[in-house]
């Protein structure tokens, strides 16, 4: 069979692509030319074979010719009599199709340039996990895994893993009137961030972030933009997070799903009868007659006029309206006579 691929990346035969990957990235680190400058020749010979297996294992037809056939299958030398033809062959397997499936190897650099994103991981480490922008943010990910934490460990460096995988949350408040979270509203908000490209070199884009206020939001929703920090080599860029605040309101208070607010009365308004004259967050007018008396502890409560309850709009909490009632400063003679006249 020639070069055993399994045995070069250390493999079994049944090994996964996520098997494959993790193999590779710790050979293609160990042998990279660039990281044994002492025995270059050696590490150049094996650096390309390293490549090469994984070139052929991970991709499926090339990987099915190969256990077929071995290196010769790959290329293009004619299969043992009787072999029939190559997977994938144009003849549909008949002996004509030998020569049909050709393997073109392509280049060590190439291949960790595509696997890692770029192509001199050694040459550039003072780049790493050094530059940051305003907003802090890195990037850099190959695979799920970060890449200057593999850096540093396929060069003995950074053993314990203490490399950060990804960049704290950036947590931003986001101010809201409470007619914004009655009604909903959309909101739109200007970044400005830095990016880098494949070769590592950094620029600044602005982009808009539209954020949708559902109605009944409360104060301390977060809303999440995956990854949207400054990007940097070695690290997975934050997350931009935004936190609903809640600006004070000059009528209303807020009570979870209620509204209250508090009516100022006269005493006699309090013993005789009142009606309320609210607007509410929606510029509706909502007329309230009380004609119980109101005790200075008195609530009168209209239901489904508070709040929107975020997860079912249609319905709302309740309106609770307290009074602060005004009591006279003084009181003649004549109007003491009569209270106790009429209230006893």
């Amino acid at each position: 069979m020639g070069v055993d691929y399994y045995k070069v990346l250390q493999v079994d035969r049944n090994a996964k692509d996520d098997d494959l990957k993790k193999a590779y990235r710790k050979l293609a680190m160990k042998w990279h030319p660039d990281k044994n400058p002492n025995n270059k020749k050696e590490a150049e010979s094996k650096f390309k074979q390293i490549s090469e297996a994984y070139d052929v294992l991970s991709d499926p037809q090339k990987r099915v010719v190969y256990d077929q056939y071995g290196e010769e299958g790959l290329k293009g030398q004619v299969p043992p009599p009787g072999a029939g033809g190559f997977p994938g062959s144009s003849d549909g397997g008949g002996g004509g199709g030998h020569g049909s499936f050709r393997f073109n190897p392509r280049s060590a650099d190439d291949i960790f340039s595509e696997f890692f994103g770029f192509s001199a991981p050694f040459g550039g480490m003072g780049d790493m996990g050094g530059r940051t922008g305003a907003s802090g943010f890195s990037r850099g990910s190959m695979f799920g895994e970060d890449i200057f934490t593999s850096f540093r460990n396929a060069a003995g460096e950074g053993a314990s893993g203490n490399a950060s995988r990804k960049a704290a949350p950036l947590e931003r408040a986001l101010p809201c009137s409470l007619e914004d979270l009655y009604k909903g509203t959309t909101k739109k908000m200007k970044i400005s961030r830095e990016v880098t490209d494949a070769a590592g070199r950094p620029s600044t884009t602005e982009e808009i972030l539209t954020i949708d206020i559902k109605p009944g939001w409360k104060k301390g929703t977060k809303i999440t933009f995956p990854e949207k920090g400054n990007e940097q080599r070695g690290i997975i860029p934050s997350d931009l997070v935004f936190i609903i605040d809640e600006k004070p309101h000059g009528v209303f208070k807020r009570d979870g799903n209620d509204l209250i607010i508090t009516q100022k009365i006269s005493l006699v308004e309090a013993l005789t009868g009142y009606t309320a004259q609210i607007t509410t967050l929606d510029g509706r007018v909502l007329t309230i007659p009380i004609n119980s008396v109101i005790s200075p502890n008195y609530e009168e409560v209209i239901k489904g006029e508070g709040m929107p309850i975020p997860k079912e709009p249609s319905r709302k909490g309740n309106l609770r309206v307290k009074f602060n009632i005004k009591f006279p400063s003084k009181l003649t003679s004549e109007q003491k006579a009569g209270i106790k006249r009429y209230l006893t």
